[in-house]
């Protein structure tokens, strides 16, 4: 696959001129007055059903076979998903994903009626795909904030550098409502009160989006449409996996209440598209549910975006023969489907289907009108390409202090006994550090972080626990060391990094290295204080009684200097935005049960300072 990716960026030079050369000056970009069809209705209008048929469908960037393929088929968008979505051949920095961009740009262009391509990325937690971005906390990490005017500051960073690496589309803010943390994308949704998650979620659009699409904005993607947050524990297929991708169970009234409600939050902040859910709700595939997607989503709430099906999902519905899946999914209400591999068997899925009757030609068109439309609001017919202004600023200070302020907001104070916190802010006193994640950055960011699952070590530019305390005692005369006793010892580690079904958990452990570490740290110390990586609540046991203090510091992204200001005196406003379960049984939404024992209920924060 390598040397097919090679040869692709070879002939997208030969094409563009411009892969991999960090793209072109604005003055050396085409003017689109006079060519091509200009805006929704005249590209509409004069397009035959091949180009329609293009549109609809969004490919991978590691598997276009043919970069000559773009203006062929008329494709709609691109997108980079998982460890493979890069530039080749010329480093992972926004300059370089721009020229990437561009370059497919320039080669979409070449086609008949020269409509602009729509380029995707996971930009989850900042533009987290790319080296040198700013990462902040993941969703449930904002979520303990209940700010949403922070959630909408972090976004415009997120946006400005979105753009800055060529991106017009975020495939976020996740509106999952996760009832049963054991599940491995519980970090991706707000918390389990449906009303946070739809005024954080409609804060993330206009973040994204500002308060209506336009040349500025980048398009959000509310996800996963619906109810991927209340899987039924062991209902999904596949190995390895006990709730991703599973079965929603829940009477209507509930799948309304708690599932459905955050999308007319942000339906009603303008969102110009949704992602439909691998899950099933009662037995149905979402991907092929009309009665979801096209009357409660596009009818009953009035959502007036395009509907994109997830990664490769449209083939997992039943029958086996893509033909009758892409069928089956158009009918029900996608109007894009995302592919890797088989993209020109899903454009000969649409025309075949058409011409054959499997497929309304008018839906053909309300779906094609959807996605030009998007574009139209977005400024694409007067100029789709970067603003490299903007990529200039990815990773600035002015960016990173937005993100450090969102993670000292995220902290949660669990437990402060006899006033361990705040730390002296000056002192002769010494610190011991130890734990997994003291000088970890990829523990910091978790999955969907540079790639698909994340990792340890320094995979991107960011401040370590251990390097932001050693910048926040510089000069004080406090001591931080990681060998030997101290005054005071500070415990960092928690959760390996994951995504999606790789983080599915039976038994939401903490580990027993994790374990051995806090014993040992908190046993060289007078004073103990632990520190919680994790992208949910783990279980907890007899760790937390070896502490005096401990905070839940989620999956923070590269500004650690938040958790320091935190320690030393800045305070903890964060909330609990899920109920902390004593053991992993307790997990399905039995802790908030009335006359439950959870080991935290839900909103639980102690504020000492």
């Amino acid at each position: 696959m390598r040397s097919k990716a090679v040869l692709c960026v070879l002939l997208l030079a030969l094409l563009a001129g411009c892969a991999g050369s960090g793209g072109a000056a604005r003055s050396d970009r085409p003017d689109r007055a006079g060519d091509g069809c200009h805006g929704a209705d005249d590209c509409l209008a004069r397009m035959t059903l091949a180009e329609k048929a293009g549109q609809m469908i969004q490919l991978q960037n590691a598997f276009l076979d043919d970069p000559r393929d773009l203006a062929r088929l008329s494709i709609g968008a691109m997108l980079s998903a998982g460890d493979d979505g890069g530039p080749r051949g010329g480093g992972n920095d926004a300059a370089a994903w721009a020229g990437m961009v561009e370059g497919y740009q320039r080669a979409a262009l070449r086609s008949r009626l020269r409509v602009p391509l729509l380029y995707g990325a996971d930009a989850v937690h900042g533009m987290s795909g790319i080296t040198g971005s700013v990462i902040f906390p993941h969703h449930i990490g904002m979520g303990a904030t209940r700010d949403p005017a922070l959630v909408a500051r972090a976004e415009r960073v997120a946006r400005d550098e979105t753009l800055g690496a060529g991106v017009r589309w975020a495939f976020t803010p996740c509106v999952c409502v996760p009832r049963d943390v054991r599940w491995g994308r519980t970090y991706e949704g707000y918390a389990e009160d449906p009303g946070v998650v739809g005024e954080l979620g409609a804060a993330s659009v206009r973040g994204f989006q500002g308060d209506a699409l336009g040349p500025g904005s980048v398009l959000a993607t509310a996800k996963h449409f619906v109810g991927d947050g209340g899987t039924a524990y062991g209902s999904a297929a596949g190995e390895g996996r006990l709730l991703d991708q599973g079965d929603v169970r829940v009477g209507e009234a509930e799948l309304r209440r708690v599932h459905l409600a955050p999308y007319r939050d942000v339906v009603d902040a303008g969102v110009g598209s949704v992602m439909a859910s691998y899950s099933s709700v009662r037995g149905v595939r979402t991907h092929g549910d009309r009665r979801l997607l096209t009357g409660v989503l596009k009818g009953e709430l009035g959502f007036e975006g395009f509907v994109v099906s997830d990664y490769d999902a449209v083939q997992q519905l039943p029958g086996g023969e893509l033909a009758a899946q892409v069928a089956r999914a158009v009918n029900a209400g996608i109007d894009m489907v995302m592919v890797s591999k088989d993209y020109r068997g899903v454009h000969r899925a649409i025309t075949a289907g058409v011409r054959e009757g499997r497929i309304p030609r008018a839906r053909v068109d309300d779906a094609v009108r959807r996605i030009l439309d998007v574009k139209e609001r977005l400024g694409f017919f007067d100029d789709p390409f970067t603003d490299r202004a903007l990529t200039a600023k990815v990773g600035s200070p002015r960016h990173r202090a937005v993100a450090r302020e969102a993670v000292r907001a995220s902290q949660v104070l669990l437990r402060n006994e006899g006033g361990a916190l705040p730390l002296p802010r000056r002192g002769s006193y010494r610190i011991v550090v130890g734990g997994n994640g003291a000088d970890d950055l990829g523990r910091q960011l978790g999955g969907w972080s540079v790639g698909w699952q994340g990792g340890t070590g320094r995979t991107t530019e960011g401040t370590t626990f251990l390097q932001a305390l050693r910048r926040a005692t510089a000069g004080t005369g406090i001591e931080v060391a990681t060998e030997g006793r101290g005054d005071v010892g500070i415990w960092v580690g928690g959760e390996d990094p994951y995504a999606e079904w790789f983080g599915d958990s039976e038994t939401l452990a903490l580990g027993e290295e994790n374990e051995a570490d806090l014993a040992d740290v908190c046993g060289r110390a007078k004073t103990c204080v632990g520190v919680l990586y994790s992208g949910r609540p783990v279980v907890l046991g007899g760790a937390l009684a070896r502490t005096d203090a401990f905070v839940a510091a989620w999956l923070p992204g590269t500004e650690a200097r938040g958790i320091t200001d935190a320690l030393f005196g800045a305070g903890f406003s964060g909330r609990l935005p899920v109920t902390w379960p004593r053991r992993a049984a307790d997990a399905a939404g039995r802790s908030r049960e009335a006359g439950a024992d959870p080991l935290f209920r839900y909103g639980y924060g102690i504020r000492p300072y």
